[in-house]
């Protein structure tokens, strides 16, 4: 369970953190660059090294027509002449992680007998000991990454397979991207740019929500026609917390994706690095440090955080310059506006303040961008805060997927035929 007083962290250890999330945003911020698939491998392999510390790492791509396995990029070592040769499924350690879909470590490769030392044959290089985790995206193989040879005679650890792991997931996001920045490369630049925002985007949300106990929930991001950056996330940081998070980021398209994936790299790495210690203030306030130092000035995000505990129901509230969080107590009349925090993501280090709130049985939650009080008919009227508090309150003791949809129906209604400005987004929780 997460400590309950606030946690400092000293300055080295800041900045190994800092330094951690800078290299995973690295492989994200590839994508942004287009260049060709082969450089973004390149790129891979070696931060992959630089990570782990290690003489060698390989990255091998799946062919899903063929079945196999190719050494697209080899850094360090004497493994160019691997760069074509296929590797067939469970056919050595990588060929093994590729069937398995399983991680491993092997500190004394010779010992094992997947190991296959034709490799080391055919090259001269001599394999001590590896690292080897497959690359997945939406339970799909899109290959595997190896990381040879800890330096000094050193040995790989949990904590490198952690790190690996995670590394390994961000990779097959990027190179996925990669794909298909390719494939549409030729294709009208702004409608290619909205496509590819939107996909980008769109693999930060979560593909299914997880299952909290004893809260229904509910939620939905409609993106507008031209990308904004709106996301959303629930992240379970153990067995009794669970993080509801929504943001708003500065911009528009490709920019604005980007953001969104230094925002999923955050909370992705930061609680592998601190699931165990944290606190939810410093949290925030090391969130806006990460997003000053690794954006530009003119970018910035609006956020709310909800940390709740399942076991007394109580749920930590922290606004970073976002629209309200509604709080509607069951068998009252009145709803309450949580809005305790500080300033936006990314613009001023200063320190974040927090409210806690004790649900109970039939309370709700509502959270929102303000793609909804924003949405505007083809007069210019805005739907506005009121109207949108008002259609809360009537409906308030439905389902909270029924109270959804009303809300979208009701905008779509009032906008008529004047298009969507800005990304929706809109979540519901009740306490069972």
């Amino acid at each position: 369970m997460a400590a309950k007083s606030t946690v400092e962290l000293d300055k080295l250890e800041y900045l190994s953190l800092l330094n951690r999330i800078k290299f995973f945003q690295t492989i994200i911020h590839e994508i942004s660059a287009r260049k060709p698939l082969h450089e973004l491998l390149d790129q891979i392999i070696s931060s992959s090294k630089k990570l782990l510390d290690t003489e060698a790492a390989s990255l091998l791509l799946y062919d899903k027509n063929e079945s196999v396995l190719y050494f697209h990029t080899i850094s360090g070592g004497k493994g160019a002449s691997l760069k074509s040769k296929p590797l067939k499924l469970g056919e050595g350690i990588g060929g093994w992680v590729a069937m398995k879909k399983e991680s491993l470590i092997i500190n004394d490769c010779y010992s094992d007998l997947r190991f296959n030392k034709d490799f080391d044959t055919s090259t001269g290089f001599k394999t001590r000991n590896m690292i080897c985790v497959p690359m997945i995206n939406k339970h799909e193989l899109v290959g595997i990454i190896q990381a040879i040879n800890k330096k000094s005679g050193g040995k790989f650890n949990t904590e490198d397979l952690h790190l690996f792991e995670a590394l390994g997931a961000q990779c097959a996001v990027a190179i996925e991207n990669a794909r298909l920045n390719e494939i549409e490369i030729k294709a009208e630049q702004t409608k290619h740019e909205m496509e590819t925002a939107w996909k980008i985007q769109q693999r930060f949300l979560p593909e299914i929500l997880p299952t909290v106990k004893n809260v229904d929930i509910c939620i939905k991001l409609k993106p507008a026609r031209e990308i904004g950056g709106d996301y959303f996330n629930v992240i379970q940081i153990d067995n009794e917390t669970t993080l509801f998070f929504v943001a708003d980021v500065s911009g528009k398209s490709i920019p604005a994706a980007l953001i969104v994936s230094t925002l999923y790299s955050f909370l992705q790495f930061y609680f592998i690095v601190r699931k165990e210690n944290y606190n939810a203030n410093e949290f925030v306030q090391s969130f806006n440090r990460f997003l000053i130092s690794s954006t530009t000035s003119d970018k910035f995000a609006t956020a709310w955080f909800g940390f709740y505990s399942q076991s007394n129901k109580n749920l930590i509230s922290i606004n970073a310059g976002h629209n309200p969080t509604y709080l509607f107590k069951h068998g009252n009349s009145s709803f309450e506006k949580l809005s305790a925090g500080g300033l936006l993501l990314g613009s001023i280090d200063l320190p974040y303040s927090s409210e806690i709130i004790n649900l109970q049985t039939g309370d709700m939650i509502v959270f929102y961008t303000d793609g909804i009080p924003e949405a505007m008919n083809k007069n210019e009227e805005e739907f506005g805060e009121e109207r949108f508090e008002k259609l809360l309150s009537k409906n308030k003791n439905l389902d909270v997927s029924e109270l959804s949809k009303i809300v979208f129906d009701e905008i779509k209604v009032f906008r008529g035929d004047a298009e969507q400005s800005d990304d929706i987004t809109l979540g519901i929780f009740r306490i069972k």
